[in-house]
């Protein structure tokens, strides 16, 4: 058996057991904090965006962007699976099989490679644009034939009748795992499971078009995995806007952390120390942290 992430992923997804739900995190930080609560992380391409360039996510990733935040992310926590959103595998095919080989031999669990056309935009916006299915169909081919242990999930944007067109075409190959972005009810989620006997990942985000879901009720529609994309994002965005908020509020006052959930300097260098047994075990942060 292969230790690779991709192949026990694989393994975990084909088990049949419990529904694999992946965090959406955005940067190392994101990451580190998501870990305690799944051993699945997703590197969404709508935080890389956001939390990197502070613009919507609408094609100003570079593969050398993802390539580069990905190892970060494997090199603190190795033990996870990544998932890592790779848009259309940036334009070109031959683009696509280097970054996904790339990816593979760090460790990365999974790649998600969509068909939308650019300038691409969050799954959950209307006025998208897709590739003719074909020219997706030959990049997908050809980063399937070339990857050796690690997961690749195709994404369509279809609506309508063409999702399920894309569907039947798209579950003819060795992809690992299906993911119709957008999906607006759990109905069109049972419909999609009549058509192919691939694995299907749900994503849920805030204030999107799918509805609200909890794993038991995706589960019993169909679905093998959940994608919780931007939970970390938007919580820090409403939590540095209230932390400042209060702090100026209180004319400049920082907040007592003796109590209750606010993160001082001591609690904060605690969780990166984790992190260093992974990165350079003989530094001690705590040296450096000023009593």
């Amino acid at each position: 058996m292969s230790n690779h992430p991709g192949s026990l992923l694989r393994e975990e997804i084909h088990d049949g057991g419990s529904i694999a739900p992946f965090i959406g995190i955005f940067d190392a930080f994101s990451a580190t904090i998501a870990s305690k609560h799944s051993p699945n992380l997703f590197y969404s391409g709508f935080g890389f965006a956001a939390s990197q360039y502070g613009l919507p996510d609408i094609g100003y990733i570079a593969w050398s962007d993802m390539v580069q935040a990905a190892w970060r992310i494997r090199q603190i926590l190795p033990e996870h699976k990544l998932l890592v959103d790779v848009d259309d595998g940036y334009v070109d095919a031959s683009v696509a099989c280097h970054v996904s080989a790339q990816l593979e031999r760090m460790g990365v669990a999974m790649i998600m490679l969509e068909d939308q056309k650019r300038p691409r935009r969050c799954g959950h916006f209307d006025g998208k644009l897709l590739l003719p299915l074909e020219e997706y169909m030959e990049k997908l081919e050809m980063v399937l034939a070339q990857r050796t242990e690690m997961c690749v999930l195709a994404r369509t944007d279809a609506a309508g009748d063409e999702i399920y067109r894309r569907l039947k075409r798209i579950s003819e190959t060795d992809v690992d795992v299906i993911m119709v972005d957008g999906v607006r009810s759990i109905e069109t989620l049972q419909e999609v499971r009549k058509i192919t006997d691939k694995p299907l990942l749900f994503n849920q985000i805030a204030g999107g078009k799918s509805p609200r879901a909890t794993l038991s009720e995706l589960r019993t529609a169909g679905a093998s995995l959940a994608l919780y994309s931007t939970p970390c994002l938007f919580a820090a965005q409403a939590a540095i806007d209230d932390s400042l908020s209060a702090i100026f509020s209180d004319d400049g006052r920082l907040p007592d952390t003796s109590g209750g959930r606010s993160v001082g300097v001591a609690e904060c260098s605690s969780m990166l120390q984790e992190n260093m047994t992974h990165h350079l075990p003989e530094v001690d942060l705590a040296k450096y942290v000023q009593a």
